[in-house]
């Protein structure tokens, strides 16, 4: 998977992907199809932080869901 490539598969993955890692059932509500390509980067960079880290505080999942939920399609 090339992640440097602004598609929806890709946010598709990286959604899933940061779902997996969470592990939290809430995210349900968060689809591939609420974000928007033009925020591509941003997605990008929550999910290699999410990819990077082993284990998350209850702080920490709640922040990557607001920043998740900033990111979506208005």
């Amino acid at each position: 998977m090339n992640l440097s490539e602004n598609t929806a598969e890709n946010i598709e993955f990286m959604i899933e992907k940061i779902k997996e890692k969470l592990r939290v059932l809430n995210f349900g509500a968060i689809k591939p199809s609420h974000f928007d390509e033009n925020m591509y980067e941003e997605l990008k960079e929550i999910y290699e932080m999410v990819m990077r880290k082993s284990s998350f505080s209850p702080n920490e999942m709640q922040a990557i869901a607001e920043e998740l939920g900033n990111l979506r399609k208005q």
